[in-house]
């Protein structure tokens, strides 16, 4: 072995040697040649001659060594001149060539940005040639409807129906006074010559100046109101007296049509003064009826005013509604006052079972039957159900509460046929409060249609959040022509008495849960205040006549310049693009739809029973429904944009159209900065060739106006930079009227969103309209010792939150928010100058019961060079965690939920051929 090493080491070492020979021996040889092409022929043949005729070179002198010494030094000087000069060559070639070579490059990016660019011209013109042959097929033909009947003397007298009960909508009400776009023009008689009680005035008359279909033309409106109700003394008017009263009103008309009477019943012992009035036509809104004078389908059965003027802050009066069991499953205490007593305390509250009805309710379970309306049959009859009630807490079956004597407390309201109130509302509510469901009993007078104490136990279950159960068929609940109260109450024949523990017990926790929300939802728009039971009576005659709502209002954008001043245009570069994929076409800005459902009377009926607002008229909503998929292509085809025109297709195909369940459209960005101009102006950049951007709004929460000498980028769509009224994060969610899709991008001046990213969840949220669909996740978590909420932005699996930084919503939501939503949150949200983002997830989960969605890998953005963020200060989690636990006691309860996934696109991560494309080429 060590041989072979020695060997092989022997022979490195020669070729070495060699190679330095013979590169010793091209280096003289190359010097020769070089010294020879420069010195003249002459002189070359003398140093031959002489070196030849030297016959002994050793004699040769010093000097003549020197000499040639000498020459080879400029020979040596010469070829390293030549050397240098042909290094500098090939430098100079190969920077040239780079130069080419980069030029090539940018040539090449060029050409895929202008072949990019001609694609999207390419498909923007098919686009148009699209759209026109589309407008061509699908021209709108609406018009103003004409009068319903002709025009008559408004005093001419109309024979009335033979009788009161025979008086409809159809035959009792003047339709040509109001007509479909009439607006529904509502007309208040002169409060000081009404029978109101004196302490109503100043409401009322705050309530009139606000109201948005309140006029002054009397000849111009469409109905008419008189309030009556409570007055200073207890003391009932002369029923002749108002009847000469009604009849001397102005536009009375000898029948009263179109007139709505309004007897507020602000105490517990309110009457009906209607009940011997010859009343015509008019339409009369009150809480107690005898069965013999409500009119079904014409007058309105309206809720006790038992609580304050307006609804500001209600929610502080009512509990939360967790935990759904309570200490009671069922509470009822009340007391019935049988018929032709005028003693109250004359019912045997005391009395024993009824032989022969309910000796045990587990065993005997026989049928009640009102089929007279003698003492001795409502006796019987009452007797039956208070044995069944009390076998209620003598059963196994512990946790009822039944009391069925007033006691020392005392009736509060009750009159003959009826079961009275006992006792103040605060103690009746340390007993509601701790129920799961109350008990109602219906009045078992026939003749009793509704009654103030059945009335206000369904008021006062509400309020403190137990679920009413309503037992016998003749109680009526308030609006029931626009509200479903199966959603929030449960209605049970009499005859079930017996079987109420079993079928209560039979219920889950979420059904209760869920009727519980309902009732909560009933009592705050419907129930709770003066206010919401005056807008609610209009709503209901409004949706009648099948007149539109009052359309919302948009919040006016102001421009943060002044009107002559022009700001001064970006002229430097452009930023490189991100990708050269085709992410769809650049489009002229162009509206989304809007009121295409002003007249549709499901519409206007659903929006009474879902979370929201049911008393203004929407632009457009996340609600509306799709058509069926092949209907696009059977006529309904206007504004669709299939994937391949319907043949589907990759990513080319998908990329030149928007496809979808919904015709086309595009979106917002909404940007909230603060005094961060570079910051901006960089953001803005980024959005130049967005597609589907139809506008970008800069919501300038600054005290002082940008630079007059920021340069702005044109980035091909409108620049609207809008001014606000003070330094808040609420602005954020102001439904400007400059918005004009229904598609919001909220996203912070700060945060740096690919092209791609920014589309794809856009796409995403077009097939996902009701939710926030978003990119950065957060989620609540339970704080177990101290039983309340903490915010948490770690990673997670589960996530409840996307922050709206940077996430899309429906414009739908900033109306809710802005002035639906409770004031509190809002000024919570001024307090801590944060948490709007928290306060909008919380806002869609109540309204929708559904979590966002996330999309992409997204977390977090980092923004190295901004300014200091208002995250980066030390309250800022401590700040999250109270305003979690504060929006919730304003809800009543927490509607955020979790969702364990995110989305991603359909063909990401899948391996397809060479030759296709996938729908993102990084998501």
């Amino acid at each position: 072995m060590r041989l072979y090493s020695l060997s092989a080491f022997k022979l490195v070492f020669i070729l070495l040697l060699g190679m330095v020979c013979l590169s010793l021996m091209a280096h003289h040889y190359l010097s020769n040649m070089a010294n020879f092409d420069t010195q003249p022929p002459s002189h070359k043949t003398r140093r031959i001659d002489s070196y030849a005729d030297d016959p002994d070179p050793n004699s040769r002198s010093l000097s003549a060594y020197q000499h040639e010494i000498e020459e080879l030094r400029h020979i040596k000087a010469s070829v390293n001149n030549e050397l240098r000069d042909l290094e500098n060559r090939r430098l100079k070639l190969q920077s040239d060539i780079n130069a080419y070579s980069m030029n090539i490059d940018s040539l090449k990016g060029q050409h895929v940005s202008l072949n990019k660019e001609v694609n999207q011209i390419k498909l923007a013109l098919e686009q148009l040639k699209f759209e026109q042959q589309e407008s061509k097929s699908f021209i709108p033909n609406i018009k103003a409807p004409h009068r319903i009947l002709l025009d008559v003397d408004v005093n001419e007298q109309v024979s009335m129906p033979s009788s009161s009960q025979q008086c409809y909508m159809e035959n009792c009400f003047d339709f040509s006074r109001c007509s479909l776009v009439s607006g529904f023009p509502v007309y208040f008689y002169n409060l000081k010559n009404s029978l109101a009680g004196q302490d109503l005035i100043p409401f009322l008359r705050k309530y009139v100046r606000e109201n948005v279909y309140a006029t002054d033309s009397a000849a111009a409106a469409c109905i008419f109101i008189l309030i009556v109700g409570d007055t200073a003394d207890d003391a009932s008017p002369d029923p002749k007296e108002i009847e000469s009263f009604l009849h001397r009103l102005p536009y009375w008309n000898g029948d009263g049509r179109n007139h709505i009477l309004i007897n507020l019943a602000l105490k517990m012992k309110s009457s009906d003064i209607f009940s011997n009035i010859n009343l015509g036509r008019a339409i009369v809104a009150q809480s107690a009826f005898l069965g013999s004078k409500f009119r079904n389908s014409f007058d309105v059965l309206i809720p006790p005013n038992l609580g304050p003027y307006n609804n500001q802050n209600i929610w502080q009066d009512l509990p939360l509604l967790s935990p759904v069991r309570r200490k009671y499953m069922l509470s009822y205490w009340g007391q019935f006052i049988p018929p032709g007593s005028d003693n109250l305390s004359a019912n045997n509250a005391d009395a024993t079972e009824v032989k022969g009805y309910v000796n045990n309710m587990f065993i005997h379970r026989k049928p009640l039957y009102v089929v007279d309306t003698s003492t001795s049959v409502y006796s019987h009859i009452e007797q039956a159900i208070i044995s069944s009630l009390k076998s209620f807490q003598s059963s196994l079956v512990s946790n009822y509460f039944v009391d069925v004597s007033c006691g020392e407390h005392g009736v509060a309201v009750g009159g003959p046929g009826d079961w009275a109130l006992c006792g103040t509302e605060a103690v009746r509510k340390e007993k509601i409060i701790q129920s799961t469901f109350t008990l109602i009993i219906s009045p078992l007078n026939n003749a009793l249609y509704s009654t103030l104490a059945f009335q206000s136990r369904v008021y006062e279950a509400l309020k403190h959040g137990s679920v009413p159960v309503i037992l016998g068929s003749l109680g009526q609940l308030p609006f029931s022509e626009v509200l479903r109260w199966d959603l929030a109450a449960i209605v049970l024949p009499m005859p079930r008495v017996t079987e109420i523990p079993f079928y209560l017990q039979s219920f889950p926790d979420e059904q209760i849960a869920a009727l519980r929300l309902q009732g909560r939802v009933f009592f705050q728009n419907y129930l709770s205040s003066l206010q919401s039971i005056f807008d609610t009576l209009l709503a209901e005659v409004r949706t009648r006549l099948q007149i539109p709502a009052h359309p919302i209002r948009d919040e006016p954008s102001i421009s943060v310049f002044p009107a002559s001043f022009i700001p001064l245009k970006y002229q430097g570069p452009d930023m490189e693009p991100e990708s050269d994929e085709l992410l769809g076409p650049v489009e002229s800005p162009f509206p989304s739809e809007t009121y295409r459902y002003n007249f549709s009377h499901t519409m206007q009926i659903n929006a009474f029973n879902v979370r929201g607002d049911p008393f203004h008229l929407y632009p457009h909503t996340p609600f509306e429904p799709w058509l069926p998929s092949e209907a696009k292509f059977l006529g309904s085809n206007y504004g669709f944009r299939p994937v391949g025109r319907g043949a589907g297709g990759d990513g080319k195909e998908f990329g030149e159209a928007l496809g979808g369940n919904s015709p086309r459209e595009q979106f917002t960005i909404v940007m909230l900065t603060y005094d961060r101009e570079v910051v901006l102006i960089q953001a803005l950049h980024r959005f130049k060739g967005l597609p589907f951007l139809n506008k970008v709004i800069v919501v300038w929460n600054g005290e002082n106006p940008p630079s007059s000498d920021l340069r702005w980028p044109e980035i091909g769509v409108p620049v609207e930079v809008v001014k606000t009224g003070k330094n808040s994060l609420n602005n954020r969610f102001l439904p400007f009227d400059v918005i004009e899709t229904e598609a919001i991008l909220s996203i912070d001046d700060d945060a740096h969103l690919r092209h791609d990213e920014i589309v794809f969840g856009f796409r995403v949220w077009r097939e996902e309209r009701t939710r926030i669909v978003g990119f950065p996740g957060r989620f609540h978590a339970w704080d177990v010792k101290h039983q309340s909420w903490n915010y948490n932005s770690n990673y997670s699996c589960e996530l409840s939150m996307v922050l709206t930084g940077a996430a899309f919503f429906h414009k739908y939501y900033t109306y809710l928010y802005s002035y639906v939503m409770p004031q509190a949150i809002r000024d919570k949200v001024d307090e801590y100058l944060n948490c709007e983002d928290i306060a909008m997830n919380f806002l869609v989960s109540h309204i929708t019961r559904k979590p966002p969605i996330k999309v992409t890998s997204r977390w977090t953005f980092r923004c190295p060079g901004c300014p200091t963020t208002l995250s980066s200060n030390s309250s800022h989690f401590e700040e999250r965690h109270q305003c979690i636990n504060f929006f919730t006691q304003v809800y009543g309860y927490t509607p955020l939920y979790y969702t364990q996934y995110r989305v991603d696109s359909v063909l990401f991560k899948t391996r397809i051929a060479h030759d296709k494309m996938k729908c993102f080429k990084y998501i």
